[in-house]
């Protein structure tokens, strides 16, 4: 170890061995826990009731809805394990491969105009199709309506996040915790969509309920005249 160089974490030099010996299994197991981690820190940050339980519910069972861990978080975890986790683990495989021992500022770029153009529309496309059957959507319209509906919104993200989290990890991250830094990236800014979009579909909800709740009360008022 050359003097004044900060020792690895022990965990993380543990987790960076797997990384290279068991590298798909290894990226599968931490994509679940970050995506069930994302859906149970986005339901309690986004202020999300808790699900309604019977009263004689095990103490087992009322824990797990107060902290909000339900069947949509063990889903998210299965996304995360046998979707995401496989499909990134091809995609950015492929594009470091082609660039590999490339440097300069055509090769820079070049990886950049790849993410953005190819893996970036796979990727948002593959998430709003896994979410829409997540949330239910029971036919190829429902799913093709919430890839349509945003598709663009997601990219547009992640062509914000990717450039940047790309420029970063070319100047100051060594290659080999390239996926560590990128496995963090994705799930700040997934925990935070995950946040933004619960809020709005509450936010949506509230208003439903109270204009409902006004069409009771302007047609119980037109009954009284």
């Amino acid at each position: 170890m050359s003097a004044g160089k900060t020792p690895m974490h022990p965990l993380l030099a543990r987790y960076l061995t797997q990384l290279s010996t068991n590298p798909l299994r290894t990226k599968a197991l931490t994509s679940s826990t970050f995506c069930f981690l994302q859906e149970v820190i986005g339901s309690n940050a986004a202020g999300l009731p808790p699900p309604q339980i019977p009263k004689d519910a095990a103490p087992l069972t009322k824990a797990l809805a107060r902290a909000r861990i339900d069947s949509k978080a063990l889903k998210m975890a299965l996304y995360g394990f046998f979707v995401s986790a496989p499909m990134g683990h091809f995609l950015v495989g492929t594009l470091q491969k082609a660039f590999s021992g490339k440097t300069g500022l055509k090769a820079r770029v070049g990886q950049l105009l790849a993410s953005n153009l190819l893996i970036s529309p796979i990727n948002a496309a593959v998430f709003l199709a896994s979410m829409a059957v997540i949330n239910g959507a029971k036919s190829v319209d429902e799913v093709i309506r919430t890839v349509k509906g945003g598709f663009f919104s997601v990219l547009r993200v992640s062509w914000v996040v990717s450039p940047l989290s790309i420029t970063i990890a070319q100047q100051f991250i060594p290659v080999e915790m390239w996926v560590p830094f990128f496995n963090m990236v994705q799930f700040m800014v997934g925990t935070f969509m995950n946040i933004k979009v619960k809020k709005m579909r509450l936010a949506a909800a509230r208003k439903e309920a109270e204009a409902r709740e006004r069409e009771r009360a302007r047609m119980a008022t037109e009954e009284k005249h």
